[in-house]
């Protein structure tokens, strides 16, 4: 960890793995949150969180990223989106990118539930990439729902209609969208009413 500026973690797993590895931070290296949700992981981790973008993604936290003269360590899973990398590297900054944990699917066999779900919770663009290589086509009236709008483009391109977005990415907005959409519903989308 010595010879860097900041450390950029854009969840709470890559935390969780460099925290397991590392017992404390260098006093001078500065930390960058994607969100709230992965800022608190980090403070219960014992660091100092300096950087948490008004907006949960990726774009926003290149976006408020400061001009940096020291390199900066991106902790990553190996199927994260090359939005931060390739953002602060086209600003001029000294990215190491490095994956640090994987992530593995749960098998090639579809799944087919007993009964249909009613809701299908879509946390990440590889959460979306799983639901729709293991599910059977969904059923007519499944509502799917995504933690945020760059999650919901990801279940978009990977074939998932999208019902509804939370406007911040965190578990509780996720739900609160959940729940006012089944409390109100809206006109047909996406081919499901």
């Amino acid at each position: 960890m010595a010879g860097y500026a900041w450390i950029v973690v854009t969840s709470a797993t890559a935390v969780r793995v460099i925290a397991e590895r590392v017992s404390r931070l260098p006093s001078d290296l500065r930390v960058a949150a994607v969100g709230e949700p992965t800022a608190r992981a980090a403070r219960a981790a014992g660091w100092v969180v300096d950087l948490v973008p008004p907006e949960a993604s990726g774009a926003a936290l290149v976006r408020a990223f400061p001009n940096t003269p020291g390199p900066v360590l991106f902790p990553r899973s190996d199927l994260a989106a090359p939005t931060v990398v390739d953002g602060l590297r086209a600003r001029g900054i000294d990215v190491d990118d490095v994956v640090a944990y994987r992530t593995v699917g749960t098998g090639d066999e579809p799944v087919a539930p007993g009964s249909p779900p009613d809701v299908v919770l879509v946390t990440s663009g590889s959460v979306a990439r799983e639901v729709a290589r293991r599910t059977v086509p969904l059923a007519p009236g499944t509502l799917v729902a995504c933690i945020g709008p760059g999650t919901a483009a990801e279940a978009r391109a990977a074939g998932l209609p999208v019902h509804v977005v939370a406007p911040d990415r965190s578990a509780e907005s996720l739900l609160d969208a959940v729940v006012e959409r089944l409390n109100h519903p809206a006109p047909e989308q996406e081919g499901t009413p």
